[in-house]
């Protein structure tokens, strides 16, 4: 994990200290509650879906757009110091398994950032500073996650040479 935080913070430019400043923060309580939360997803999600580009919205084609605002707002929830919201529901976030069968490359982060920033600055009950701290928290998620995805995708490929290089039986 070490490493995928290291190339998270080098491919995001935000240093893991600053992506963690999040934690310095109950920023459920400093946000006052759970509104601010599904007001943020409410308005990402809304934006992903309505996306001129269609490649990014065929990515969330199979998926209903309440549930994924309900899943992301529980998870922010949870993880800016809220009830644990997401994992009573569905478990541990498993933050790249459960993102492992869409294509997380660094277009769609950039993509979906440039949505949550615009989701994040539409909402005035969020402060400045707060705003900041999570932005930099998803900046370097987004990108934590495109490591995990080429992770896998190499490990994939090991596999795939490794069932077809042996040699007959016989």
């Amino acid at each position: 994990m070490q490493n995928l935080q290291q190339k998270a913070s080098e491919w995001s430019g935000v240093a893991a200290s600053d992506a963690f400043a999040i934690d310095d923060t109950n920023l459920f309580e400093a946000l006052g509650g759970i509104q601010p939360f599904i007001d943020l997803s409410t308005n990402f999600y809304n934006r992903v879906y309505d996306d001129q580009e269609e490649w990014f919205r065929s990515i969330f084609a199979n998926s209903k757009k309440e549930d994924a605002i309900r899943n992301q707002y529980e998870f922010f929830v949870q993880r800016m110091g809220g009830p644990n919201l997401y994992s009573q529901r569905k478990g541990h976030p498993a933050l790249i398994g459960r993102h492992k069968p869409f294509p997380v490359t660094h277009q769609a982060a950039e993509r979906w950032l440039y949505h949550m920033q615009q989701a994040l600055d539409s909402i005035s009950s969020i402060d400045p500073d707060s705003k900041v701290k999570m932005m930099n928290f998803f900046r370097h998620t987004a990108y934590f996650l495109v490591a995990g995805n080429e992770m896998i995708k190499q490990r994939q490929e090991v596999q795939c040479k490794h069932a077809t290089n042996g040699s007959p039986s016989t």
